[in-house]
This record gives C-alpha cells, structure tokens and sequence, in this order.
C-alpha cells in the first residue's frame, strides 16, 4: 500500500493549530506511560489527580483566576457549548436565561448557539472592520431586559479569521447596567495578549490546549467568579466538580497545563512577529495595489493577516501553496475542509467575490523573515499565474 505523504516546509497556520512545544511532548508522553484513574483514592490514581491539579492551577494562572475556576473539557467547542446555556447555576440555585446575543463574527462553536433554542438566538452586528459597537449591543439588551427576558451575549477576544480584538472592557461596561452575562471565546487571545477576565468582564471564558501548543483534545471553560457558571452539558459523573462528567484525559490534561504556563511566560514578546506581520501585509499590497486586508484598522492579533486578491481564488491559491510546501489557511479550520465565503467576511460586509479568495496567514513565535520572504516569492508567482489565467478566459 502507498501512503501520500505532503511536505510541508513552511507552516503558515497557527492559528488552526500550534505545532506541539516539545516539553509538551515529553510530558504527555510520560504521562501516558502511568496508570491511574484520577478518580481513583489510591497512589496510582492520587498520582493521576495530581498531575490534573498542577495543570488546573497553570491554567488558572494564565487567566489570573483559582484554580477551583477552571473545568476542564475536551477542547474549546465543548466549552463554548456548555457555557451558551439557558440555565446557569448562581450559589442561590439556578438562573435562567432566555435569549441568547452572539456577534456575527463569531467561531462556528459559538454562532451555533449552544443549547439555547434558534428562536431565543440573535446575531449582533459588526462594523466593516470587524468589530462590535459596544453602545448598539447595550441598547439591544436594555430592550430586552425592559421586555422581562434575561440576557446572555457572546463575544469573542480575538477572531480566528482576522485577528480583530473585541473591544470587551467597553462591552462589559455597557452591559453592566443590564446585569447580562458574558461570554468569551479567548482561544485565539491564550498566549498572544495578557488574558484579564476582571478587566475584560467576562463571565466564562474559554480555551483550548492545542492553540498554545499542547495537545489536541483538551480545553477548558473558566468562570470569574466561583457561584456563577453554566449547568453542565456532559452529565452522569463527578467529575470536574461535577461540572463535566467523564474520567479526565490526564496526559491532554497535563500537557495542556505545561503548554498554559510557557504561553503565560511568551505573552510580551510579539513586537517582533508583528513587525514580520507587517512588512509582508506591505509587501502584499506591493505586489498588488489592489490587495485588501480585512481588519486592517482595527486592533488585531501581532501574528494574523487575512488578506485577498480580486480574481485569484483562495481553493487554488492553497493547493498551489501546499505544492510549494507551504501551510496557509482561508479562514476557520472548523468548517470541514471546505473553502467559501466566510460567514465572518460576509458579517464585515465583504465582496463575496473578494471574500471567496481570502487567505489566512498566521505566525507562530518561530516563524522567521526567511520564511516569510519564500513565502512572498511564491505568492507572487502563483497569484500572478492565477491573474494571468483569469484574464486570459475572460479575454
């Protein structure tokens, strides 16, 4: 049997997913190697629960919040899930919520809407740089507050497509008069900018381990103040507190722990990969003038750029690029495989002919300028392949 193998000697994609930090490897794979049951009262299972312990608390540092704040999941969709419900639990018994705001730009995990049924769902709108208006949302939510319901909104740190940063300190504020609850996606923030729930005045805030260099399969959902959070989604054992039933991914567990403490240590030193980010957005817009990068005037991750060319469409840019052995992205790597007009770009109010190209760029802290000056090279040439054949059919 033939196995097809690709190469890949430049990785453009981090935000899909971060390569795993070596002293990650070795920890799961030590991990992996013990039995035990976390659940278990003896020392093979107290030996499991302490390594599930140390990660909760590492965890809840790179949030600046108690370890006992952190439940841990199998990855960020689980987590944003389980906090998108219309019973939450307040100390005093349960609180209820009966419809649910989510900004049109969000992760696919989250404009899904959770448990809340599609009548109690609305989008919110953003602007054409991606973000949302604080003092439009508040007033929506004061409508509904005045109408008897009780509101939850969600909104995202950062997006996964364009590196927009929400404005969350100024929509907390506004919110606050409403007594709404908040809910941010922070997975693509984890690591990249300083994670402040207080200051950010999020409710619940969720993360996942393989965006920060851990292994795939682990998340949490983390909850600023310790009386308030979502009823459980997975039930039927007590684990996590009884928050989330199911015997805990241990090695994931940990190895999200180490990855959570070396990103909290990474969180200053983006100023480099920033400047890279920049001088190859204007190396972009001089190999075509006609280039458009979206979210360009808006605060943005250091090491995201989502970009288009009018006529180069990004399914045959990417498989171009693959050739060529490198790895980039056309928008969320949630949305099976497929390549389309990303519903993030339709909600900034995109070209839908413009939005079918876009590319996603995104740099980890490894990525260097000799990597970046191959890739503009052959984007160059294969874009202007693409213009070239696109002219020639329409001649």
């Amino acid at each position: 049997m033939t196995v097809m193998t690709s190469r890949t000697d430049i990785y453009l994609d981090h935000n899909a997913g971060a390569p795993l930090r070596p002293q990650v490897a070795e920890l799961v794979c030590s991990v992996l190697m013990r039995t035990g049951n976390a659940s278990s009262v003896h020392g093979p299972g107290r030996r499991a629960r302490g390594a599930v312990e140390t990660a909760r608390t590492q965890v809840a540092r790179l949030c600046g919040v108690p370890g006992a704040q952190v439940s841990f999941t199998c990855g960020a969709t689980e987590a944003n899930v389980t906090a998108l419900s219309p019973v939450w639990k307040d100390g005093r018994g349960e609180r209820r919520f009966t419809r649910l705001l989510v900004a049109a730009s969000e992760h696919p995990s989250v404009a899904a809407g959770g448990r809340f049924p599609a009548e109690a769902r609305e989008s919110v709108p953003v602007d054409g740089k991606g973000l949302v208006d604080a003092a439009s949302l508040a007033a929506r939510v004061a409508e509904l507050t005045a109408a008897g319901e009780s509101v939850l909104v969600a909104v995202m740190a950062a997006n996964n497509e364009t590196g927009v940063l929400q404005p969350l300190a100024e929509i907390s504020a506004a919110l606050k008069e409403s007594g709404a609850v908040l809910h941010v996606d922070g997975v693509q923030a984890a690591g990249r900018i300083a994670i402040d729930m207080e200051a950010w005045g999020a409710d619940s805030l969720a993360l996942s381990a393989h965006k920060i260099g851990g292994p795939q399969g682990a998340g949490a959902l983390v909850v600023r103040r310790a009386g308030l959070h979502p009823a459980p989604l997975l039930t039927g054992g007590g684990q996590e507190n009884w928050r989330r039933a199911g015997t805990e991914n241990v090695a994931a567990i940990a190895g999200f722990g180490l990855a959570a403490e070396l990103a909290a240590a990474e969180v200053a030193g983006w100023d480099e990969i920033a400047a890279l980010r920049d001088g190859m957005e204007r190396e972009l817009c001089h190999i075509w003038a006609d280039t458009v990068v979206f979210g360009a005037g808006a605060p943005r991750l250091a090491n995201t750029s989502c970009f288009a060319v009018p006529g180069v469409a990004a399914e045959t840019a990417l498989i171009a690029l693959d050739l060529e052995g490198i790895a980039v992205s056309s928008g969320s790597a949630c949305s099976s495989g497929k390549v389309g007009v990303s519903p993030v770009l339709s909600a900034m109010g995109a070209n839908k002919d413009l939005a079918r190209g876009a590319i996603r760029i995104s740099l980890g802290r490894q990525t260097t300028p000799e990597e970046i000056e191959r890739f503009l090279a052959a984007w160059r040439r294969i874009s202007g392949r693409i213009r070239q054949a696109g002219a020639g059919r329409a001649a």
